[in-house]
């Protein structure tokens, strides 16, 4: 059994630099080597390199430098990457998952990537030649290019939940420089397009093995990849110079628009906000009212049909509602988005990122209170923003009288962000009342925050401290008398700080009387000298 893990991270790498700089009947006998057992003594050296040694007709020293892999050697003949380095990759890991399902990974990459260079090179067989789609060019519409992204990932399937990862960097290292060439304008709608590809089949590789047996690795692979694909959206719709194409390229902004809201507006199950994703897109094209005008109509005929499944009716009036939100009439939206059937928190957070960038917090405000009803029944990472974003508005207002109502509203869910607020604000009172109404003990708390209140005022403690102290008496176990002891030296030492020793000897005197019939806590009180 292997011993050794690296780090994740380290191990994608190292799978990347697997799919690009072996040949596929190296990683094959590499494979073999490795179910064979012949790989042996691996250890991690000088933080960087693995080193191993792997017998064949003789003993060889792999060293594999996880920094820069280039400059991994073996021992034999073999130039470049030989079966003996393959084999002890498959061994690193075993360690993450079954190291014959990589290898199945690395055939079906390692023939997407052939396919692609048979594209650009006109390399592919006679008798395919007409099948197969060249290369995407400038001219032709955006359709033909997700034609051939879909023909060079055909078959791709999916065999561990790092395999949703490597075909997202694989997607767009190998589709993103065949328009490098490209006008700039035209190019970053191209792009815009391949991760529109990787996003497409995250959400079918998610719903088609909603029966497998990976099932649950591979959703949350998908999960993983579905927020990489959203933040990577973020970062390059800014780029993306919608004027230039509304005025150059109408026909393929118009073609990306629909393919979109196709999808956006069914109402699918999927781990992407394609909603999110639209919405985005059009807020860029606030400066073209005719465009805006015929996308409502649209959105409107297709709420007026009666047979609609409730996912797709909330979607159709999420996106209707935006367009209200882009024209300023956030009632008019807030009113529309009322009839949903299921309100989410996670419909509004775009509108909250707007204000913060544009400092509208009057704005902001109005959407949190709106959104503050169903945030009880959020995840927690939504409501994690949700508080983010108010912190951010309260910091504007005269006073804090409603952020502080708001979290007490929704404790215990709200205690982190609570707590860290009236320790920022000063209000340590506030923060000692909300440990003991949680029964939080000092031992839980950081230490660095009770020195806080301790340099402020150390008699805001002594309550906690006594609070913490009954608990730890109540359990009645001798590991218990031991925890309440060690608390009674922090709380003696409080009240020699305060000048309190009467008060300390008072309050100990009783402690002992009220449970002298519990030996084994009065045996702990004497070791500590509390008794006599």
């Amino acid at each position: 059994m292997l011993k050794l893990q690296i780090p994740k991270n380290r191990m994608n790498y190292l799978i990347e630099r697997m799919q690009h700089d072996f040949e596929l009947a190296v990683l094959e006998q590499g494979w073999e080597y490795y179910h064979k057992g012949r790989v042996s003594n691996i250890e991690l050296l000088h933080g960087v390199e693995i080193h191993s040694l792997v017998g064949g007709s003789r003993s060889y020293e792999v060293v594999l430098d996880m920094d820069r892999f280039e400059k991994s050697e073996c021992g034999c003949s073999h130039e470049g990457c030989c079966k003996h380095m393959a084999a002890t990759l498959f061994t690193l890991y075993a360690s993450f998952a079954r190291p014959e399902l990589l290898l199945q990974h690395l055939k079906q990459t390692i023939m997407v990537k052939n396919r692609q260079q048979q594209s650009r090179t006109g390399a592919s067989k006679p008798e395919k030649k007409a099948e197969r789609l060249e290369a995407p060019k400038p001219s032709q519409p955006p359709s033909v290019w997700q034609r051939f992204f879909d023909q060079q990932f055909y078959g791709y399937s999916l065999s561990q939940q790092h395999s949703i990862e490597l075909f997202y960097s694989t997607s767009q290292e190998s589709l993103l420089p065949l328009a490098a060439s490209w006008d700039q304008t035209l190019r970053g709608l191209y792009d815009l397009h391949v991760l529109l590809f990787a996003m497409r089949k995250i959400e079918q590789f998610y719903s088609e093995t909603k029966t497998s047996y990976m099932s649950y690795y591979i959703e949350t692979g998908c999960k993983t990849t579905a927020k990489q694909c959203m933040e990577q959206l973020a970062k390059q719709l800014p780029g993306v110079d919608m004027g230039q194409l509304a005025k150059r390229h109408a026909g393929a902004l118009d073609e990306t628009l629909t393919m979109l809201g196709d999808i956006a507006l069914s109402g699918k199950e999927s781990p992407l906000d394609w909603l999110m994703a639209y919405r985005s897109i059009w807020s860029l094209l606030a400066d073209y009212p005719e465009r805006i005008d015929k996308e409502k109509k649209r959105l409107r005929l297709l709420l007026s049909k009666t047979s609609l499944l409730p996912r797709r009716r909330d979607a159709l009036l999420v996106a209707l509602a935006h367009f209200d939100v882009m024209d300023g009439h956030d009632d008019k939206a807030r009113a529309m988005l009322e009839e949903l059937s299921k309100r989410e928190a996670r419909d509004s957070f775009l509108y909250l990122h707007r204000c913060y960038e544009r400092q509208q917090w009057d704005r902001m405000l109005a959407w949190l209170r709106w959104m503050l009803p169903v945030m009880q029944r959020a995840q927690q990472e939504e409501l994690r923003t949700f508080c983010t974003y108010w912190m951010e508005a309260v910091s504007r207002q005269p006073d804090d009288g409603e952020w502080v109502d708001v979290m007490i509203a929704l404790l215990p869910r709200t205690y982190y962000f609570y707590t860290s607020y009236l320790l920022k604000a000063g209000r340590f009172k506030s923060w000692v009342d909300l440990q003991i109404a949680n029964r939080v003990s000092p031992i839980d708390l950081y230490t660095l925050d009770l020195k806080t209140v301790e340099e402020h005022n150390p008699s805001l403690l002594l309550p906690l401290y006594h609070q913490a102290v009954e608990r730890c008496i109540a359990e009645k176990n001798r590991n218990a008398y031991k925890m309440a002891i060690k608390l009674l030296k922090k709380l003696h030492a409080y009240y020699k700080k305060l000048d309190r020793e009467n008060t300390w000897e008072e309050y100990i005197y009783r402690l002992a009387t009220r449970y002298a019939r519990l030996r084994a806590l009065q045996e702990e009180l004497r070791k500590g000298k509390w008794i006599p």
